[in-house]
């Protein structure tokens, strides 16, 4: 590039890794930016949006096709203003186009590669698309000159199709106003269709490829629990028996990938992600207390320690993903062939841990490679020092890259999962590190009080959305029932009203996922669907309620219930695709267990209820409670006779308080 030239490709500046993985493209790319898209008015060409995310191994598949090589990129940069977006920090753009994409083409994935008129209407979209035509997918080429033909010679026809698109997405993004009463049979209803798609022989929903879908589980579990009905339990059993022995569960060091594609959760793709090890986790914690599995326990304590070990920034927060990928091959960091495992185990070790865990000379991967598995009976635990030693020897490989911005509701899901692991486990380590992320998310994150998406070596940025405000609120309940720090329910409270002031609809009873502060789009979409993550509405009806309980505040669950009501028709017809917002009806119709514990010493009690099953509990303690104490469940709460004591309580009404530690176990299992 002669000196005097400015560089065409605009992302080097920027702090995302998916975006500067991009920033050395010929692609003349921009964030989204006021100056992209002014320069698409002004130039009056189409936007071609391209989005993806670090961790995607076709979005680097499809950026070393065509976005390296120098005759497409041409292309590119002489007919489309060319804009790169991370999904993880515009959620809402990804959210609004992936619609318009599954509108279209009825799927949708990443790469997602959209083509706006300079109005930001969509007009043509699809995925990934290869450099050169391939049987029943045109090139990239092809699709690049067919779209600029078409918008420079049928303009009134793009305008028109724009229009149509445009439609579409505006019927979606309102929601039907519809208000249904909130019904405990929803849950039932559900809970039936999951059960016909329920995988008998493997565990799991459906066939390939497979997704662990862990808050359909919860609400199998809560049904479970609720019914009595010992056919629920069993298929959540099975699901996380089968899942934790497969390759889909990284056996050396903890944690899972992101999917199975195949029935049998063997096969992974191996991208990690922290919302998935983090809802992960939590039902693994709950599993255990469900079953009593001592399996299901070393799982969520393996997968959280892997979080610890490899996704912690020293301030305090925690990483998006690792890739799939290194040295440009998928997986090639995690699979082994016997040759490699008994170099590092030895010739009477190393054919036995083959033989248990399934790697064999033709291997069940590519070029007889095998991606670890239990295959062999009996107990994995004779095999821990060998698992050690192969961990070792892996971390001497070329590791996956990592993107290393930390995402407020993902840190926030994480905290949760920590804290309710130091609640089941009763390991220190987890709450320390729940509180240290909390002090992070709470002081690096939030500017002028406005919470902050994306935090990536020391600066943060971009207003934060819905679920950032509510994986967080949920957040700092769940520390609140870990060491019951007053402050934590103080902040959980301000973020909630934020939220509400913030993302609340009050004419169409639901939750936006942007905020009333943040830049217009072309539509101001409300989503209360789950997709890997539960979606921000639902996660915000649980911190309602609970906060509800907490703060004694009737109007948290007045707008709960409003929510419920105001999705109450895809609930009743489409509640497998919004499990967590069925959690809170449940939450909300089962009506929560409310345990005030008062005294010193009380740790018995605490250990008792956390190692229970109890899903809509509300937990209040105190060592010694003030004459002025302000928190529902404890005020006018005092031991008996100097020893500490349960108050188990419903609706505020409480029943005599108990001392005895078998009586107390007896009561919170009935």
């Amino acid at each position: 590039m002669a000196a005097q030239e400015a560089p065409r490709n605009h992302l080097a500046q920027e702090s995302s890794p998916y975006l500067l993985q991009h920033a050395d493209n010929p692609v003349h790319w921009y964030p989204w930016s006021a100056v992209a898209l002014t320069a698409a008015r002004e130039q009056n060409k189409p936007i071609l949006l391209s989005i993806g995310y670090s961790a995607c191994h076709w979005c680097h598949v499809m950026e070393h096709e065509s976005f390296e090589n120098p005759d497409i990129a041409a292309l590119m940069n002489e007919k489309f203003i060319n804009i790169k977006v991370d999904r993880e920090e515009r959620p809402d753009l990804d959210t609004i186009y992936m619609q318009a994409v599954t509108g279209m083409t009825g799927r949708g994935g990443w790469p997602m590669t959209v083509f706006l008129t300079p109005d930001l209407r969509p007009f043509f979209a699809g995925t990934y698309f290869p450099p050169e035509d391939r049987p029943g997918m045109p090139g990239f080429p092809r699709i690049l000159k067919s779209v600029a033909l078409q918008y420079q010679n049928n303009h009134a026809e793009v305008d028109a199709l724009a229009a149509k698109l445009f439609d579409f997405l505006e019927q979606w993004a309102q929601l039907s106003s519809e208000r249904q009463t909130v019904d405990a049979a929803w849950v039932d209803g559900a809970v039936a269709t999951l059960g016909q798609a329920f995988d008998l022989e493997n565990g799991g929903f459906g066939g390939a490829p497979k997704f662990p879908q862990s808050t359909a589980l919860e609400l199998v579990l809560r049904y479970w629990k609720n019914s009595g009905q010992p056919g629920a339990l069993e298929v959540v059993d099975k699901t996380l028996s089968h899942m934790a022995a497969g390759g889909m569960h990284d056996l050396l060091g903890g944690g899972f990938h992101r999917y199975s594609v195949d029935a049998q959760w063997l096969i992974p793709h191996f991208e990690k992600m922290l919302y998935d090890n983090a809802l992960l986790a939590r039902v693994y914690l709950q599993g255990f207390q469900a079953t009593g599995k001592e399996p299901y326990a070393d799982v969520a304590r393996g997968t959280l320690d892997y979080v610890l070990r490899e996704m912690s920034d020293p301030a305090g927060g925690f990483y998006s993903s690792q890739d799939a990928d290194s040295e440009g091959e998928e997986g090639k960091y995690y699979v082994w062939d016997p040759a490699e495992i008994t170099a590092v185990l030895g010739g009477e070790e190393g054919p036995r841990f083959c033989e248990f865990y399934g790697v064999t000379e033709a291997g069940n991967f590519e070029d007889g490679k095998s991606v670890l598995h239990v295959a062999g009976q009996g107990d994995a635990s004779g095999f821990a020092a060998a698992r050690q030693k192969l961990l070792a020897a892996r971390a001497h490989r070329a590791a996956p890259a990592k993107d290393d911005k930390a995402v407020a509701a993902w840190n926030g899901m994480l905290i949760g999962a920590l804290a309710q692991g130091y609640q089941v486990l009763g390991e220190a380590r987890y709450l320390q590190a729940a509180q240290k992320a909390a002090h992070f998310v709470l002081t690096d994150m939030r500017q002028n009080g406005r919470l902050l998406r994306t935090w990536r070596k020391g600066e943060a940025k971009i207003p934060a959305y819905l679920e950032d405000y509510a994986y967080l609120s949920e957040a700092l309940i769940d520390l609140y029932e870990s060491d019951f720090d007053p402050n934590w329910l103080a902040e959980a409270q301000d973020l909630t009203e934020a939220m509400i002031a913030l993302f609340w609809d009050e004419a169409g009873r639901c939750f936006y996922i942007t905020g009333s502060d943040q830049e217009k789009l072309v539509v101001r979409p409300k989503d209360p669907f789950d997709g890997a993550t539960p979606s921000g509405s639902s996660v915000a009806a649980h911190v309602l309620l609970r906060l509800a309980g907490h703060s004694g505040n009737a109007g948290f669950e007045e707008t709960a219930g409003a929510l419920m009501e105001g999705v109450g028709r895809l609930l009743e017809t489409n509640g497998t695709s919004l499990t967590y917002m069925l959690c809170a009806v449940d939450r909300h119709t089962q009506k929560p267990l409310e345990l005030a514990v008062v005294g010193e010493g009380a740790e018995p009690i605490l250990q008792a209820i956390r190692s229970t099953y109890l899903p809509n509990k509300l937990v209040a303690a105190a060592a010694a409670v003030d004459p002025e104490e302000t928190h529902p469940l404890l005020a006018g709460k005092r031991p008996v006779d100097g020893a500490p004591s349960l108050y188990i309580c419903r609706n505020y009404t409480c029943d005599a308080p108990l001392t005895d530690l078998t009586e107390i176990r007896t009561r919170l299992t009935q």
